[in-house]
């Protein structure tokens, strides 16, 4: 099977919520000597971009992004242990959450999952989080990134008091931030002072791969 169609396979198989077609086109990807983290960015998050340009478009309801969030679960998983068990070295050292006030983190996982098969240490704080528990966790784990999401215009201020506190702290030279979500723009991140602002989550990976490059 060529490569094109177990890529399609895999991103279909988001987009179905269809758990067997999900691990039939990971276990044909090994057959194959697909590169895993290929698979993830190229097929299955590319299933998920899909079905969250739909739920935009409101073709799709809230409960089907659940049923194919777990599907992804389940695969990122899978490649994740799989990562572990290599010996490359540590890149670097990310913490992201969702910020206090808002309880959706589907985007937010998937940023996770990417960026942690790409070799980053990764230190994933869940949704809700208020902005001093980003600046707590970065000291804790050293942190060289600072991801936060914000899906509500609402919440997009907790953002900016992350910039604030980290700038408080004496460590906002040593980080490199990420914002992004539905409503956050690059202007919103120029105007907060953050240093990237990632449409989804090959960007997040691709913004900091050029960081580390540099």
């Amino acid at each position: 099977m060529s490569k094109e169609l177990i890529l399609k396979a895999a991103a279909e198989s988001i987009i179905e919520s269809d758990e067997d077609k999900a691990l039939e086109a990971l276990a044909q990807a090994d057959a194959e000597g697909i590169d895993v983290v290929e698979l993830l960015s190229e097929g299955y998050s590319a299933g998920m971009r899909e079905l969250g340009d739909q739920f935009g478009r409101g073709e799709i309801f809230l409960p089907e992004l659940i049923f194919s969030t777990e599907v992804m679960k389940v695969v990122t998983e899978k490649i994740e242990a799989r990562m572990e068990g290599s010996d490359a070295p540590k890149k670097g050292v990310m913490v992201i959450g969702t910020v206090a006030g808002d309880v959706h983190d589907i985007g937010k996982g998937i940023v996770a999952s990417l960026v942690k098969t790409n070799g980053i240490e990764v230190h994933d704080l869940g949704r809700e989080v208020p902005a001093e528990v980003f600046v707590e966790k970065a000291i804790e784990y050293k942190a060289d990134f600072v991801g936060s999401s914000a899906l509500l215009t609402t919440t997009m201020t907790e953002q900016k008091k992350i910039e604030e506190l980290l700038v408080k702290a004496g460590i906002r030279d040593k980080v490199k931030t990420l914002v992004g979500g539905a409503p956050v723009t690059k202007r919103w991140a120029e105007k907060i002072g953050a240093d990237a602002y990632c449409e989804d989550a090959t960007d997040a990976v691709n913004v900091i791969l050029s960081w580390l490059n540099d």
